[in-house]
């Protein structure tokens, strides 16, 4: 990583903590397959409406979705692109963990077993 002033680095700390809350995580998820209402969106997650927006506002003040009103209806998208990349990354990680993780209890099952 280049060497970043204090204020770009409190920047990416306040992105890492968006991102550091599986609620969000989960709600970003189901933003990847395209936008969706807020109700839809705590009907899928089972939260309330208002935990949605809460959760939601916070990754907007982050820049990592936006609303948009349609009639009634409050509708969030993905628009930092950059997301998308970032957990294809993480995710290949943890699957790799796993999948080390995995084989190395089969290797011990064998031994015991």
């Amino acid at each position: 990583m280049k060497e970043l002033p204090q204020e770009a680095l409190k920047e990416i700390s306040a992105y890492f903590q968006a991102l550091s809350e599986p609620a969000r995580l989960q709600l970003l998820n189901l933003l990847c397959s395209g936008d969706h209402s807020v109700g839809e969106l705590a009907k899928l997650c089972n939260f309330t409406a208002a935990n949605a927006s809460r959760h939601l506002a916070f990754l907007t003040r982050q820049g990592i979705v936006e609303r948009e009103e349609r009639g009634t209806s409050v509708y969030y998208r993905i628009v930092d692109s950059s997301i998308h990349t970032l957990c294809d990354l993480v995710c290949d990680s943890i699957a790799r963990k796993f999948e080390r993780n995995q084989r190395a209890n089969d290797w011990v099952s064998k031994k015991v077993g």
